[in-house]
């Protein structure tokens, strides 16, 4: 009896915890992909206009890179920070 009541138990206990963790359909997930493919997109359009080579161009591209590990391992908001940080850096690029 005693056996079973434990398994109840982390059945009550986990299932809620289990159901919380990097929820991929999250508002912060979605967040995530969304500012990735925008700030990518960003990204593209400043290297065709020839900023493509600065040092603020380069940090933006190591954020991104960053941000993307980060939405892998369902850390959305450092994802959602990176990215914004990022598409800062590629508005600096741009002498903006």
């Amino acid at each position: 009896m005693l056996k079973k009541f434990n398994y109840l138990w982390v059945l009550v206990v986990a299932t809620p915890l289990v159901a919380c963790a990097g929820n991929p359909d999250s508002g912060q997930a979605q967040a995530c992909r969304d500012g990735l493919s925008v700030a990518y997109d960003e990204l593209d359009a400043a290297e065709a206009q020839g900023f493509g080579g600065g040092v603020d161009y380069t940090k933006a591209a190591s954020l991104l890179a960053a941000a993307k590990i980060q939405a892998e391992f369902e850390k959305y908001p450092n994802c959602i920070d990176k990215v914004a940080r990022a598409r800062a850096y590629i508005v600096s690029s741009k002498g903006g």
